[in-house]
Parts: C-alpha cells; sequence; structure tokens
C-alpha cells in the first residue's frame, strides 16, 4: 500500500495495536484470520508496517517505533535517534531556535530538534515519505513544533530560518552513492544552501574525502557504540576544524594539526582507535595521548609501552608477537589452552572467520585471546593478546 491514510483511520490503527510484535512465522496465519473481518489489503499493509515498526527498534527505540509510521527507505536511511539528539543539541548550544530541515525523509532528525525545543520546518519531495513525516509528529506529540511540507528542497525559500540542515539521498538503484555529486541534491548545492544561513549542518556519507570538505566548513565524524554513523559538514562554527565524537557521551577529540605519528617496535599495549578517529584522520592525537606510535607507516594501530586512560581507542596488552604463521598461531593457542578466539584485522587479506576455523579448529579451553592481523614495519605480522584491563578516563572534549 503506497498510501498511508487507511492506517491512520480508526481500523487501521486497531489493526497495528493487533498486530503488534507479530512474528515473521505467524504471519501467514494471522493474515488469514485478520482478513475474514478486514480488507485484505489493508492487513498486508499493517503486517508490513509491523515489520517495519520492529526494523525501526534498533534507531528509534521501541517506545517512539511502535507509535511512528515507516517506509522501506525510511528506517534504511534515516538518522539513528541518538546522533540525532547529539546534533539538535549542538544546533542549540549555537542558540539556534528554528531550522529548515531539508530531504526530512521520515522525521527523524525533525522530531529530535523538535524534543531540543527547535521549531522545524521538515521538507521532502516524496508523497508517501512526507506523510510519514507528518504522521510520526503528530504521533510523538511534536505537530506544533514540525512543520511538514511536500515539496522540491530546491525551491523551499529558507532565508527566516536559523539554520539549515540537509540529509541529501545517498543511494540510487545501484546501491550506495560514493560520489558527493551524484547525491540528490548535489553536495555542491547543499553547500550553497548551507553558506545562505548563519548555520548549517551537511549529513554526508563518512566515507567522504577530506578534500571534498569545503573550505568553510567544520567536518565531524560521528560514532554511536564503537561503530561510524555518519560525517557532518557544520557552516558558521569553525571552518577548517575536524573532529571525531563518540557516542554515548558525547565525546570529542580535536583535531590539533599533528604530523603523522613515527613507526615504531611492538611495546606491550596496542590501541585500536575509534572508527571515527580513523575517519577524521586523528590517530596522531591519540597516538600523542597514549605516548606512543605506529606499527606501520599504513595502518591506523597505535602502540605504546605505557597504559594511559583515553575514551578514543581500545587498548590490549600484548603478550606475542609472531610472524603470520597458521601452524605457529595454532600451536601457540593450544599451548595456552584458549577456547574463544577474536579476530581483529587492518592490512590483511586473511578474513578473521577463516583464520578462527583454522587457528581454532575445535574450541577447548577455558582462556580467551584475541590475535591481530596487520604488518609491522611492512611485513604481514600476528600480534598476540588482550583487552587490557584499565583503559577509560575522561579524555579531551
Amino acid at each position: 500500500m503506497n498510501d498511508l491514510a487507511p492506517l491512520l483511520t480508526p481500523e487501521g490503527r486497531a489493526l497495528l495495536d493487533e498486530v503488534r510484535g507479530t512474528a515473521p512465522a505467524d504471519e501467514l496465519a494471522v493474515a488469514t484470520r485478520l482478513r475474514r473481518a478486514h480488507p485484505a489489503e489493508l492487513v498486508s499493509a499493517a503486517l508490513g508496517q509491523a515489520r517495519l515498526r520492529q526494523r525501526a527498534g534498533v534507531k528509534f527505540g521501541a517506545a517512539d517505533a511502535e507509535r511512528m509510521f515507516f517506509t522501506p527507505n525510511g528506517v534504511e536511511q534515516s538518522t539513528r535517534a541518538s546522533v540525532a539528539a547529539y546534533r539538535a543539541l549542538r544546533l542549540k548550544s549555537m542558540g539556534v531556535t528554528s531550522v529548515a530541515d531539508l530531504c526530512c525523509g521520515i522525521g527523524g532528525d525533525a522530531i529530535a530538534l523538535a524534543r531540543a525545543g527547535i521549531r522545524v520546518l521538515a521538507v521532502d519531495r516524496d508523497p508517501l515519505t512526507a506523510a510519514a513525516a507528518r504522521a510520526n509528529a503528530d504521533a510523538l506529540g511534536l505537530a506544533g513544533l514540525i512543520d511538514v511540507r511536500e515539496a522540491d528542497v530546491t525551491e523551499v525559500d529558507t532565508t527566516s530560518y536559523d539554520a539549515v540542515f540537509v540529509d541529501p539521498a545517498r543511494r540510487g538503484g545501484r546501491g550506495r552513492i560514493f560520489d558527493p555529486e551524484a547525491y540528490s541534491p548535489p553536495l555542491s548545492w547543499a553547500v550553497q544552501a548551507a553558506l545562505r544561513a548563519p548555520h548549517a549542518a551537511l549529513k554526508v556519507a563518512p566515507g567522504i574525502p577530506h578534500e571534498a570538505v569545503p573550505a568553510q566548513a567544520e567536518a565531524e565524524w560521528i560514532s554511536d557504540g564503537g561503530d561510524v554513523k555518519e560525517a557532518v559538514l557544520w557552516f558558521g562554527t569553525a571552518p577548517g576544524a575536524v573532529r571525531a565524537t563518540l557516542l554515548p557521551g558525547p565525546r570529542t577529540l580535536l583535531g590539533r594539526g599533528l604530523p603523522d605519528p613515527g613507526v615504531r617496535s611492538v611495546g606491550r599495549y596496542l590501541y585500536e582507535p575509534d572508527g571515527a578517529v580513523i575517519r577524521a584522520h586523528l590517530v596522531a592525537e591519540v597516538a600523542q595521548e597514549v605516548e606512543g606510535g605506529l606499527v606501520d607507516a599504513t595502518i591506523a594501530y597505535v602502540t605504546s609501552d605505557s597504559l594511559l586512560p583515553t575514551p578514543y581507542a581500545t587498548a590490549y596488552e600484548i603478550t606475542d608477537q609472531l610472524p603470520f604463521n597458521v601452524k605457529k598461531l595454532k600451536a601457540l593457542l593450544r599451548e595456552r589452552k584458549v577456547g574463544i578466539l577474536t579476530v581483529k584485522k587492518r592490512g590483511s587479506a586473511v578474513e578473521p572467520e577463516e583464520l578462527r576455523r583454522k587457528a581454532l579448529p575445535k574450541p577447548q579451553g577455558p582462556h580467551s585471546a584475541t590475535v591481530f592481523l596487520t604488518r609491522v614495519a611492512g611485513a604481514p605480522t600476528m600480534l598476540i593478546g588482550a583487552p587490557a584491563r584499565a583503559v577509560t578516563g575522561a579524555g579531551r572534549s
């Protein structure tokens, strides 16, 4: 069903309540039963919406997702609620009271902005998507702060708003789009829209090349729970600044323009920087914090003789360093009575699951270990160790 209206009727809402939490294996039986009293198309739409709500619970939390309305693309492309909330609070801290949310999708960012007390104009050109955004604003009691408009964002006047937020579509018929000028609308258009506003935030793919970041923008890479979620180009803040922000927290590492760290021999500890730190090219800042260097000039692993607190990297205590050799690793794990093996890699073509299967074919023993497949001074190397015990701290923010 390409129209949300039937689901917004009393009959549709009652059906949504009835199918809530339906397991995939039970859908056929539930559909057969409900079609005796309701139109088949409406039953199918309600079950489809129930599936989308279950998927959306990961991003929005079950409490909100069970009241919201989604499209398949909306679930896939919407911002995780924790990231949207962080961004909204940052805009509010700049004194922003109104935002033009262009390419609003099903309204995830508009919801976060409204909950921060910011008035929002939410714009999307797709009728079904705009209808979902409008329904979500109403369902969450935010309709008074969110004005949803179905329109082409390139034709919307944003001059009366304190800030512009643009989230261009980065998926096409063939999957993800990596060229910023192939976004819809293109990044160049979004930058011009940003420059006309006192403040602006442009959501872009975390893989955006640093050379594609406009000189007028601050670039921020955001991770949530260790997973890199997005990059944001900020306007009206600090042009040229680079930062990595880790959620929950937030904890923010600001670039200090440090040169690349030097390469050194593997020390007692190995630090694995957060993905946002790596994307932001701030590994040097982490290396300075932990008094370390790189294991290889091309690998983002930092090594140090000291265990120093940093929220921007996970520390491991290294017990063994071996040239890449599956037989030697297998013998070492057997000798150490390792039954649980975690395999990480950076700069290696070997698949972790393949190595785990070969090195530990019959897991036995009470101990666990972590093996890093990497390069040390250009040579394929295995570093074996375990998470260090005291690795957290306030860090810099």
